[in-house]
């Protein structure tokens, strides 16, 4: 990496080096066996410069030749964008711990082992299911230097697990699901388990839902498959100068109910998609994007920061190599005062649901979203009567988020959100005859 900041510092204003080096195992089962087993390795090597006002990025994936790999920026330089952006001086890290040795010295027979009682476990419920599970361990290493004096590395360490299950009777197919990540090992699938039963349990009984408006319960995947996309998408710096972001005029002001505090934060330690960095090698941070209702900032990497006039948030992400775009890290939404009985308990009649088919194909950066419930419940009078098929729920999330009846007191990380259940009041449910 010194011998390419080197050569390119000769050529170029400003020069940055990134790389990335990660070795993976994943243990496969499918159909209730184990599948696969294998390990990945693999080294990303990008180089960005600033050379006469514009930007040159050449990514190299393992062995590479130093001298090319400048000469590919060059040339790619007198095609590139103007230039907006400086890269960072010697900084000061936060102390994120996101490594932590054990995860690559998890033996793969204990993974094995996890796998099998991820899928023993949810067929001891239900010994019809089909399941599909999958236990990871991932160890990464990212350098990243620039001719400014920035430079950092770190290591990252990932463990996860998660099962999918399949059950077919008749013309009726049931699918549950449920993960969990973290830069620890994961030496227990008790939390896998239990959410994988409650699907099971919740589902074993049909309930027919009535088309109309009804109040809504979304547990954490629900809201991760409705919500997430276009929150990241509307609070994303590149779509705010785009003027495609509907709140892109609408900092300061209140959009949302008083009731919803959203954040991005990178400094959640042994998270997974924490860093002490970004792909920039600007110091992770905390962003407030909603202060109880209120649009207050939004995520930004060092080129739309420049457009922007203002300042990086630290969230460059590379996405594996490349050009950085700014992308969110841990969405994180607070929680409220409602326990998840007291939301139920206030229901007559409503859906609970856990996940939303195709909610993403409708038009994200409007907020609306038409979805198949992949997985929900029926409610009535308080109780869980049974699942809800053929059923789709469509509505805004500007509208829906603009008025929450309840926000759950406790949080759940699903991948890198983690959010209460939220309870809505008055969507739009249809079902078929």
């Amino acid at each position: 990496m010194e011998e390419i900041l080197s050569r390119a510092q000769k050529i170029a204003e400003e020069v940055e080096v990134f790389q990335a080096s990660m070795e993976q195992t994943p243990v496969v089962f499918e159909t209730n066996r184990l599948k696969q087993l294998h390990t990945q390795q693999s080294t990303i090597t990008t180089l960005r410069i600033v050379r006469h006002g514009k930007i040159g990025t050449a990514t190299a994936a393992g062995p590479y030749d130093v001298q090319k790999l400048v000469e590919r920026a060059v040339a790619l330089s007198e095609l590139g964008i103007t230039s907006r952006l400086h890269f960072p001086t010697k900084q000061i890290y936060p102390a994120v711990e996101v490594y932590d040795f054990h995860v690559e010295e998890t033996p793969v027979n204990e993974m094995i082992v996890l796998g099998q009682s991820l899928v023993d476990h949810a067929r001891l419920h239900t010994p019809e299911l089909i399941c599909q599970a999958e236990v990871s361990k991932m160890v990464s290493t990212i350098h990243i230097m620039n001719s400014l004096g920035g430079e950092i590395k770190y290591h990252k360490s990932i463990f996860s697990m998660g099962l999918e299950g399949t059950l077919v009777r008749g013309e009726d197919m049931l699918f549950v699901f449920d993960s969990e990540t973290s830069c620890h090992p994961i030496r227990d699938t008790g939390k896998v388990n239990e959410t994988i039963t409650r699907q099971l349990q919740w589902a074993q009984n049909n309930a027919a839902a009535n088309t109309g408006k009804l109040p809504v319960l979304f547990m954490p995947a629900g809201i991760s498959s409705v919500f997430a996309r276009p929150l990241m998408v509307a609070f994303n710096g590149k779509t705010v100068l785009q003027g495609a972001s509907p709140l892109r005029n609408k900092v300061g002001q209140q959009v949302f109910d008083k009731n919803l505090n959203i954040s991005d934060d990178a400094t959640v330690i042994y998270r997974p998609a924490s860093y002490p960095a970004d792909d920039e090698g600007v110091p992770g941070q905390i962003t407030s994007l909603i202060e109880d209702g209120v649009v207050a900032n939004f995520i930004y990497d060092l080129q739309t920061a420049g457009l922007a006039e203002t300042q990086s948030t630290g969230n460059g992400d590379r996405g594996g190599g490349g050009m950085p775009v700014p992308s969110t890290s841990n969405l994180i939404i607070k929680p409220g005062q409602a326990s998840f009985s007291d939301m139920l308990h206030d229901m007559t009649e409503g859906l609970i649901i856990e996940h939303l088919m195709g909610a993403d194909q409708g038009n994200i950066l409007g907020g609306d979203f038409s979805g198949n419930v992949l997985l929900g419940y029926k409610v009535e009078k308080g109780e869980v009567v049974g699942r809800v098929k053929d059923t789709m729920l469509s509505g805004n999330i500007y509208h829906i988020l603009k008025s929450i009846a309840a926000i759950g007191n406790k949080p759940e990380w699903v991948g890198a959100l983690q959010t209460p259940a939220i309870l809505c009041a008055n969507l739009s449910v249809a079902c078929k005859e």
